[in-house]
């Protein structure tokens, strides 16, 4: 049976754009669809840590996501005898090789509204007010009822389809995939997003008090503060403005702060949960659909972009001609990440309920820039001794390089759909030039050392921690997949044949 579209995401959230986005400036067909009537106007997250700043970088979005930001907000954190501030990401500033040092305080809406214009940049859109009510999962493709909000069915068919709707995932519960994890109901706060006057916008305020936790977050670039407050499981009474102001004159002893213009409040439980697979034939699972987190250390969000940026090129080069099998690779790839950080969100979470203490120091773990695919079925490491990062890890940045384009960051070299042949030393040319040959454009080369560009400043070598000769083939996800020190073009051409 013949197809409507290569792929069929639902849920256009964080996870579902960064997909849609992709597959968009890859020119692979698409329908983006989801039940809301309109875009999500609060903020569930409010935190896109360095990788996913990375990703955004790589879309061409990344400063506008900083110009609405901040970085190292401070926590004023409120007792009885005053207040003190602290920052968790203390003395985490930019590096040569990473540009992005510490988690961003930005709304989730903003995050949306940014992938949303891109999509739009790109000619995608998204197709509010449609559900997907039924599907058939076959060999060679992915059959759905879509139902429209005049109460229309319509009946579509896709090559592949996409569940990135959510932690209630309807793909996931019509695909049959379990979700293992619990609901802690004894672990419940009231959310939402309101206008504050009586506290500064410098500082995001923290009490902890014998009522429960209090915390009021400037959103910036807004005139809104994230209201979160725990409360008892056994308070019966709905999220109301006038019950926000009540937890905040009780538990801050002021009267001088005054909530008012609530855009959204909901009440919030604390759920651990995780997919038994991410792949079910022709369908894919990716962000809270396929994993549900605390909000501690801000990892959901993330994760979830993250699950889409790893997708979309494999998706995009399967619907090109290559194997299906490199989809497999998605799951082998995301799923332990997911395992990993949900047990460090659920760490932090109980942590943080233990010591009432959510200003603890931020470590590597949290900022997701250590995340790697070293064991995955796409990496190849073929240097015995390696003093920097290895296939599989993150692919570093290096500003000051030069070329007859000028002066440029290694970033804006990656930044594309294309794979990167990044070469120090003067063993490659011959193999480079056949390289380009046979693959047209779509592997581009940045030579260092051979008179192509000019490490000028040596934190590209620094970064890669490159002592003799050696070749990096750096994914379109900006994953290092294959390193090595011998000028043969056969497995080198050869790991590129399997993904372009």
């Amino acid at each position: 049976m013949p197809v409507d579209t290569s792929v069929l995401i639902a849920g256009a959230g964080p996870t579902g754009l960064t997909l849609a986005c992709e597959l968009a400036r890859r020119q692979v067909p698409f329908r983006l669809i989801d039940g809301a009537p309109a875009p999500f106007n609060g903020s569930r997250g409010k935190g896109l840590q360095p990788r996913s700043l990375e990703v955004f970088d790589d879309l061409g979005i990344a400063s506008q996501a900083v110009a609405g930001g901040r970085f190292h907000m401070p926590m004023r954190i409120y007792a009885a005898d005053g207040y003190r501030d602290v920052d968790v990401h203390e003395g985490r500033e930019p590096r040569p090789d990473v540009p992005y040092a510490s988690s961003l305080i930005i709304p989730q809406w903003r995050v949306e509204d940014l992938l949303r214009q891109k999509l739009g940049e790109l000619g995608g859109r998204v197709e509010y007010a449609v559900s997907l009510r039924e599907l058939s999962n076959d060999g060679d493709g992915v059959s759905v009822v879509l139902e429209h909000a005049d109460g229309r069915k319509e009946t579509a068919r896709a090559a592949w389809l996409a569940g990135c709707d959510g932690g209630r995932s309807t793909v996931r519960k019509l695909a049959g995939v379990s979700f293992d994890g619990e609901t802690l109901d004894q672990h419940q706060m009231l959310v939402g997003d309101v206008r504050v006057s009586g506290l500064d916008r410098e500082h995001w305020h923290i009490w902890r008090t014998d009522k429960g936790f209090l915390a009021l977050a400037p959103l910036p670039a807004t005139d809104q503060f994230q209201f979160q407050a725990s409360v008892d499981p056994a308070l019966s009474e709905e999220p109301s403005l006038a019950l926000f102001q009540r937890i905040v004159e009780e538990r801050s002893g002021r009267s001088d702060i005054h909530l008012d213009e609530p855009t959204w409040m909901s009440r919030w439980r604390a759920n651990m949960r995780m997919v038994d697979r991410y792949r079910v034939g022709r369908i894919f699972l990716a962000g809270d659909a396929a994993h549900v987190h605390s909000p501690a250390g801000a990892q959901g969000m993330n994760t979830g972009i993250q699950d889409a940026y790893n997708l979309g090129w494999k998706l995009a080069a399967v619907v090109g001609g290559i194997d299906d099998t490199l989809l497999d690779t998605y799951e082998d790839e995301r799923m332990p990440v997911a395992r990993w950080v949900l047990g460090l969100s659920t760490k932090l979470h109980f942590s943080i309920l233990a010591t009432q203490r959510a200003d603890q120091p931020r470590d590597e773990q949290t900022l997701q820039l250590g995340i790697n695919y070293r064991h995955g079925r796409l990496t190849r490491e073929y240097r015995t001794d390696v003093h920097g990062p290895q296939a599989g890890d993150r692919a570093p940045d290096a500003p000051a390089l030069r070329d007859d384009r000028g002066e440029h960051r290694l970033f804006d070299r990656f930044r594309g759909t294309h794979m990167t042949l990044l070469a120090f030393g003067t063993s490659w040319a011959g193999l480079l030039d056949d390289i380009e040959r046979e693959f047209h454009g779509r592997v581009q080369v940045v030579s260092i050392a051979d008179g192509r560009t000019q490490d000028s400043g040596g934190h590209a070598a620094r970064a890669y921690g490159v002592t003799r000769d050696t070749l990096f083939v750096i994914r379109p996800d900006g994953y290092i997949g294959l390193a090595t020190e011998v000028a043969d073009i056969s497995p080198i051409a050869a790991y590129l044949r399997q993904l372009i």
